[in-house]
């Protein structure tokens, strides 16, 4: 068996490199948090704390059978940030009440009561806020509710478990572990640093709060303009670490012919140093499925190792490539992602990431429009190739029976219409069979 194409290394390198995302954002949120705390033991409230609330969303996954795929895991990831709002919130006021009272054994526990029913009720209720923002994305149909849906389920679980946490866990923890001494605010260098330059501003916005509405209000309505001549996508583009080529050819190419530019441009792709394998097909297999015609051509290319590659190359940069390799007449270029180009064929049945369909009665004045289009088209800045497809109607033989002729030797319209099928096409008599082939014995 000869492997053409493995979405396995693509789901598996996505899945590591979030994973690796996430432990660093993991690491990045523990640090802040001891630089501005300023104290080691505080920042470990947070430490235990977060792992506990991801580690709950991944046991409400595994029971309702969301698998960790890129957007469930993305969930997890945009939700680390808020997460620990609310232990850093609680940690901050009790080093607050530490640092006005004196502790003791006697009354630590007492303090960690004050300092958590002071700020937890308002934490809890900020964070189920957070949690129910994602709940609209519950409202989206077909693809785009397929999509987004396990990314606000696991944002949601997680948040929730943040809520939950933020007043049951994280008060126990800062009774264990926020010990010693507790640096004020006013003494941690980073903090008096930022307070230095947030002080001055703050005051002049308090001076003059109807400007600084008035600028804010100039503000929003100047992004209106760029807003509107904003590009939009439904996804980003995803580089799937495979690429497929899709030539098309003019309409009626032969089979020899196209088996011939098939051969013609493996040879081309497999000289790219960085391709690891090539397999291309041309036509379709006997069903109804497929509707591949012998026009458009497909073709896997696997790539090596990105350590392989040669020294600041690019996907990008080995399609421009391959775009001027392959120059062949009557021969219309198209370079794709393989998982996107069978989404956008099975969503809108076009395979490149624009198209333009032309409908009408007429065949002939379909096929003027579209050449029309393709001239203007292909002057459009950042277009690399465009093809108009050729429509081809369909040959039809038209027989007109004479019935009163018919009459009068004795026919019946059955037996005419059987003669003339048989002197067109033939007739199928039987099947020969070759192992898993059959074909019509005419």
């Amino acid at each position: 068996i000869v492997v053409t194409y493995d979405r396995s290394n693509l789901i598996q390198s996505a899945i590591d490199n979030l994973m690796e995302k996430l432990a660093e954002e993991f690491i990045v949120v523990a640090f802040i948090c001891m630089l501005f705390l300023f104290h080691f033991r505080s920042s470990l409230v947070v430490l235990f704390s977060l792992p506990v609330a991801i580690l709950g969303a991944f046991i409400i996954m595994y029971l309702q059978g969301i698998n960790a795929n890129i957007m469930s895991l993305g969930g997890i990831a945009i939700a680390i940030g808020a997460m620990v709002d609310g232990a850093i919130v609680m940690i901050e006021n009790l080093h607050k009440h530490f640092a006005r009272q004196t502790v003791t054994k006697q009354n630590r526990w007492q303090i960690v009561t004050e300092s958590a029913l002071e700020v937890g009720p308002a934490l809890f209720f900020s964070l189920l806020i957070i949690t129910l923002s994602f709940l609209p994305v519950f409202t989206l149909q077909a693809q785009e509710g397929k999509l987004f849906t396990p990314l606000a389920l696991t944002k949601t679980y997680a948040m929730a478990m943040a809520a939950a946490l933020a007043i049951t866990l994280v008060p126990v923890l800062m009774g264990y572990f926020i010990r010693g001494k507790i640096v004020d605010e006013k003494h941690n260098p980073i903090n008096r640093v930022f307070v230095a330059l947030y002080q001055p501003i703050i005051k002049q916005v308090l001076k003059y709060p109807k400007s600084v509405l008035l600028l804010t209000l100039l503000v929003a309505m100047s992004a209106i303009y760029p807003i509107q001549n904003t590009g939009s996508e439904f996804m980003p583009p995803l580089d799937e670490g495979d690429l497929m080529y899709m030539p098309t050819t003019y309409a009626g190419v032969s089979v020899g012919k196209a088996r011939q530019i098939l051969q013609q441009t493996d040879k081309i792709i497999k000289t790219i140093p960085e391709v690891k394998t090539v397999f291309g097909k041309i036509g379709r297999a006997q069903t109804a499925t497929d509707p591949a015609p012998l026009t458009m051509i497909e073709t896997v290319i696997q790539f090596k190792d990105k350590s392989q590659w040669r020294p600041g190359i690019t996907s990008k940069d080995i399609q421009d490539e391959l775009n001027q390799k392959i120059n062949f007449p009557g021969l219309t270029n198209a370079f794709v992602m393989p998982i996107k180009t069978r989404i956008d064929m099975l969503a809108t049945g076009i395979k490149t990431p624009v198209g333009i369909k032309v409908a009408g009665p007429e065949l002939k004045v379909i096929e003027g429009i579209g050449q029309q289009l393709e001239t203007i088209l292909q002057d459009v800045a950042g277009t690399r190739s465009v093809y108009s497809e050729r429509v081809v109607g369909g040959r039809y033989i038209k027989v007109d029976i004479n019935r009163a002729k018919a009459a009068r030797y004795g026919l019946n319209i059955q037996d005419l219409q059987t003669t003339v099928q048989t002197a067109i096409g033939g007739v199928d008599v039987t099947q020969t069979v070759e192992g898993l082939e059959r074909y019509p014995v005419n």
